[in-house]
């Protein structure tokens, strides 16, 4: 039977199930991350492909790299750790969407505040930078339910999926990190939103010379 409304069952199922189904390991101390310096993360994630995201850097917090979901295929989130899912939908409305389960990548998004500065790497060396703006937390009513609403934690305001997503992932040009939070033993109890809009003017770097990576660095 197909459902009335393709884009609500889509969103739904990609923005609040696809970050909790993952097997239970355990969490791993951020903030102890070790950051590589800047020009090695790039060389590490430039495979010369324009216009697609390959990395994501914040001085002092991450480097992490990123892997695209399959049109297809906008429920998957990456299980390797060192790695952020982009979010296939939010790329259809011109907007970055970043997805990591809360006990890998996104355990690490906490650390991120308002003011700091977010560098996208794409696959050819080109640099954008955006400054994290806002950062909002909701609980989720139904916490493994695709259908669930949920609690501003900051207004008490409850919103629906659908409004989330256009909260979050349509407008203008920016970064929505999205991951869930863990907290009275339910690893789905709430969902963490971040977002970064783009930073002042900046000169977008690119590599001059491509270099030819081994295949085990590509993705």
């Amino acid at each position: 039977m197909k459902t009335k409304n393709p884009l609500k069952a889509i969103v739904l199922f990609a923005l609040f199930a696809s970050l909790v189904i993952i097997p239970w390991m355990p969490a791993h101390a951020a903030d102890s991350m070790l950051l590589p310096a800047f020009s090695d993360f790039i060389a590490a994630v430039t495979d010369g492909q324009a216009g697609v995201v390959r990395g994501v850097y914040v001085p002092g917090v991450m480097a992490y790299r990123v892997v695209q979901q399959s049109m297809d295929n906008p429920g998957y989130v990456s299980t390797a750790e060192g790695v952020v899912t982009q979010f296939s939908m939010a790329t259809q409305y011109g907007t970055i969407g970043l997805l990591a389960h809360n006990l890998l990548a996104g355990e690490n998004f906490v650390n991120l505040q308002t003011g700091q500065e977010v560098r996208t790497i794409y696959g050819d060396g080109t640099i954008s930078n955006y400054t994290i703006s806002s950062i909002n937390r909701y609980q989720a009513l139904d916490p493994y339910s695709t259908g669930s609403n949920f609690i501003d934690l900051n207004t008490g305001v409850t919103y629906t999926a659908l409004e989330m997503f256009a909260m979050y992932y349509q407008g203008a040009d920016h970064i929505t990190f999205q991951t869930c939070i863990l907290q009275d033993g339910i690893s789905a109890w709430g969902r963490l939103f971040i977002t970064a809009t783009p930073g002042a003017p900046v000169q977008e770097v690119a590599i001059s010379a491509y270099i030819s990576y081994p295949l085990s660095h590509r993705r």
